[in-house]
């Protein structure tokens, strides 16, 4: 059955806040999503997956950092189709065990346990790329963030590849503008660069992802001179100069680590952004400028990242009868 593009003149409360543009690039595909794409097939959806989320949440606070990240590495590699969440087979190396996501993604099984109640009430009918996109909005929105619309009808690719995630996903070891092309090759741009990153206003981050501006920046023998003095002799404690720490959790935003908020940006205003990936925003003008923006406009950024995920959420998009309604997110039917 064809759907319509859902109007936003439905929703007149909405129209202040999410009255974007969607971009993607990949338009045909895009064209065949709904905001209303399971309101007949399955219209308990959203509070399964809303339940599903908080009931996780309640365990276990930082699952929510967990979840919104899931999605962005699925939808970074080849687009948002679950790949993240297939195992290996004997036909192909998947994502999981990519060097991003190895012993770091989360939250594979929650979204298998809403699968799990949605299959029974819907069989066959929900996507595990559907589910996963809802549940990022709703951790996003349980850990105090904002709220976004998104269209559904994505359905689950039927292949994985650990190659392509090793290439595509960005590395906090990376220069901006090395990130700011893997951006842009999505259909992305810079200021979704910005926005995006602000994640990172909740989680935490291994130990070995950023423990060399700690010891020895780039060979100098001293700390990465642009991460604040305090900030350095704190998380040497957590972070000792030993293998063995490797693992070991810092929150990416000390202040309010659970919180969704805009104190990320105010951490790299103030040089105690954690990664280098992140503290690097404030070297360059443009991408300076917004961080600066945000630290000290928490409904702007609000706005600005709900626009973002959507057009995130967009990415390579299957649709129609490309790919499969997966019946287990980890395995492609048989």
């Amino acid at each position: 059955m064809a759907h319509k593009l859902f109007s936003y003149l439905a929703f007149p409360f909405l129209l202040g806040l999410y009255l974007f543009p969607f971009v993607s690039p990949f338009p045909f595909a895009y064209s065949q999503l709904d905001y209303r794409f399971y309101d007949r097939s399955c219209p308990r959806l959203l509070n399964m997956v809303k339940y599903g989320v908080w009931a996780a949440y309640k365990n276990d606070t930082r699952i929510a950092a967990s979840l919104l990240r899931l999605h962005f590495h699925d939808c970074f590699v080849n687009g948002c189709d679950a790949s993240v969440l297939l195992d290996d087979t004997q036909n192909f190396q998947g994502e999981k065990n990519a060097l991003p996501n190895r012993n770091s993604a989360r939250g594979y099984e929650v979204i298998d346990n809403i699968k799990g109640d949605v299959e029974r009430f819907c069989p066959s009918t929900v996507s595990c790329a559907d589910i996963l996109t809802l549940a990022a909005r709703e951790a996003v929105a349980l850990a105090g963030g904002p709220f976004w619309p998104l269209l559904l009808g994505r359905r689950d690719g039927i292949t994985a590849s650990q190659q392509a995630a090793n290439e595509q996903l960005p590395s906090p070891f990376e220069p901006l503008e090395n990130i700011t092309a893997k951006f842009t090759s999505k259909g992305l741009d810079l200021k979704d660069v910005v926005v995006l990153s602000g994640a990172h206003t909740i989680g935490f981050a291994q130990c070995f992802t950023f423990k060399r501006r700690l010891f020895n920046f780039q060979g100098s023998g001293k700390p990465d001179p642009t991460l604040d003095a305090s900030a350095v002799s704190s998380l040497q404690r957590t972070c000792p100069d030993i293998d063995s720490s490797n693992t070991n959790l810092a929150p990416l935003d000390s202040a309010t680590t659970y919180r969704f908020d805009n104190l990320y940006y105010t951490n790299l205003v103030n040089n105690v952004g954690l990664l280098e990936s992140d503290q690097a925003l404030m070297r360059d003008p443009k991408t300076a400028a917004m961080v600066n923006t945000y630290s000290t406009n928490s409904y702007l950024f609000w706005n600005d990242f709900g626009t973002s995920m959507a057009k995130l959420s967009n990415l390579g998009v299957l649709t129609g009868k490309s790919g499969q309604i997966r019946k287990k997110c980890g395995s492609v039917n048989i």
